[in-house]
């Protein structure tokens, strides 16, 4: 019997499996908390697309040189909503003298809108940011006496993610702290495209261990990741 791994949902390359989906003008929801867990291939591959005029939705903007920090540079995105930047002066550069629009949200408020979205729910009312700029020009409301703002659930037309396994049926398993937002990521996109190391047939997986489910992934590429460190800290001698 062959051992060779058929599905129509695995590419033989990032740019592949962007086919069709990098637009102008479209929201990307990206996986990844600093520069782990980032899908740093489809990233690259959305680049070299020449999609400009993006809304990235993600909890930073990687750094200067590496993940959504490259389509930064390249003037590709129009709008980042996230929940911080600082690590990345060409974010700063760019929004402070206006070229570039942010929207900021609180860590926890952008990973339950994410996954507000892709569960169906246009919004949620949640106490965090009540009182501050967070709120400001929203629908407030009170419960059992506490003031809570309304947040809407987020749908973005396409989500990148990157997990360590896949099946060919589209089942993720992600390794240790590089899940962080990837599932939420995965959940809200119209389109999901998954950046995998390793992939299995149907059926391999341990049902238990699976994080999301192949029925929120449309689109699957195996990559060997780069391991990039984000600030490197050594003690001194």
């Amino acid at each position: 019997m062959s051992n060779t791994i058929v599905s129509s949902k695995v590419f033989d390359s990032p740019q592949a499996a962007l086919a069709g989906l990098a637009r102008d003008g479209i929201t990307v929801a990206v996986g990844g908390f600093g520069l782990c867990g980032i899908p740093e291939q489809l990233i690259l591959a959305l680049r070299d697309s020449g999609a400009k005029g993006l809304t990235a939705i993600s909890n930073n903007a990687g750094v200067d040189d590496w993940g959504l920090g490259l389509l930064l540079k390249t003037r590709q995105i129009r709008k980042m909503v996230s929940s911080y930047v600082g690590e990345n002066a060409e974010f700063e550069r760019q929004f402070m003298s206006g070229e570039l629009e942010l929207e900021f949200n609180p860590q926890g408020t952008l990973a339950e809108r994410m996954r507000a979205g892709g569960a169906g729910i246009g919004g949620f009312f949640t106490k965090t940011g009540v009182g501050t700029v967070v709120a400001e020009g929203k629908e407030t409301k009170e419960f059992d006496g506490e003031t809570y703002v309304l947040e809407r659930g987020i749908r973005a037309d396409l989500s990148l993610v990157k997990a360590w396994k896949a099946d060919t049926s589209g089942n993720l398993v992600f390794r240790k702290t590089a899940r962080n937002f990837n599932p939420m990521v995965a959940m809200c996109g119209k389109a999901c495209v998954a950046e995998v190391e390793e992939l299995v047939p149907t059926g391999a997986l341990d049902p238990d261990q699976i994080h999301t489910p192949g029925i929120y992934v449309d689109r699957i590429v195996q990559t060997v990741s780069e391991n990039r460190i984000e600030q490197r800290t050594v003690q001194a001698r």
